[in-house]
């Protein structure tokens, strides 16, 4: 049977890793030489009877999971590293006419760090989403968009644009191994410099949200 990652140790936790989280900058599937990070993203949880992700880099080191929302319950869903930190926490924007989510740092439930809001219009049907900044606290309710998502995530084809209109990151099918060919549970999303990973990969949470069903 052909892997879809090399290794699955899971590190164990500790209180130090926690408190580097709200002060250090997440350096997961990060590339120190600038070029594009290539992780293979599984839509399997490791956890028994959960639904989930398991992101593995280019080495085959697990860098993000999800394994939180099998309960049915997908108000809030939240990424964590290897370790089980809590790196983003993303909630299902109530009481709103477009299906909107909020995106907060660790677990947090104030100041949300970006919104993502699914894309409705016949007549631009490759747009998925956009996704926003929330401004400061003081001047919450205006928003700037940061990213687009197009594409087909049914297909695992997508592409994030910048403001600029420039690709930072993508979802592609997984290349077969050996002749064996993957399915769309397993695919590869590769980050450029210029967006966060963790970020990137929240984005594709909330793909499976509004397109994975």
């Amino acid at each position: 049977m052909t892997k879809v990652y090399p290794k699955t140790v899971i590190p164990a936790l500790n209180s130090n890793n926690k408190q580097r989280l709200f002060t250090e900058p997440s350096t997961a599937g990060r590339n120190n030489n600038n070029n594009p990070a290539v992780l293979t993203v599984w839509k399997k949880s490791l956890l028994f009877n959960c639904d989930g992700f398991t992101v593995f880099d280019s080495k085959g080191n697990l860098v993000f999971r999800v394994d939180n929302y099998a309960a049915g319950n997908k108000a809030e869903i939240v990424l964590m590293d290897a370790s089980g930190n809590s790196l983003l926490t993303i909630r299902r924007k109530r009481l709103s006419l477009t299906e909107s989510w909020l995106v907060y740092d660790g677990e947090t439930t104030t100041n949300p760090r970006f919104s993502v809001s699914k894309h409705v219009n016949i007549l631009n049907a490759k747009s998925l989403a956009y996704v926003s900044t929330t401004g400061s606290p003081k001047n919450r309710n205006k928003k700037n968009v940061a990213y687009e998502i197009e594409g087909s995530y049914s297909q695992r084809c997508c592409v994030v644009y910048d403001d600029k209109r420039r690709r930072i990151a993508e979802l592609k099918r997984k290349e077969a191994v050996r002749g064996v060919a993957f399915g769309g549970d397993v695919f590869r999303l590769v980050v450029q410099p210029e967006i966060d990973s963790t970020v990137a990969m929240a984005l594709v949470v909330l793909l499976d949200q509004m397109f994975g069903g």
